[in-house]
């Protein structure tokens, strides 16, 4: 069996000529979660948000959004 490209049909990854996030990246913005448990409960808020933006930018960065 032959699969047959279709150009109108998107692929999965980054748009053509964009570098895909790596996974350095992801794991540096998750990195920024570890040692919560010596953290009071009320830094969580500021982690949580930093890894949260770092996060939303490779995502949007795949998507071009």
């Amino acid at each position: 069996m032959q699969v047959e490209f279709d150009a109108n049909r998107p692929v999965p990854g980054p748009p053509p000529g964009q570098q895909p996030v790596s996974d350095e990246a992801i794991a540096d913005a998750v990195a920024g979660l570890d040692g919560l448990d010596r953290l009071p409960v009320a830094d969580h808020v500021d982690r949580f948000d930093t890894v949260h933006i770092a996060l939303t930018a490779a995502l949007a960065s795949i998507d071009k959004v």
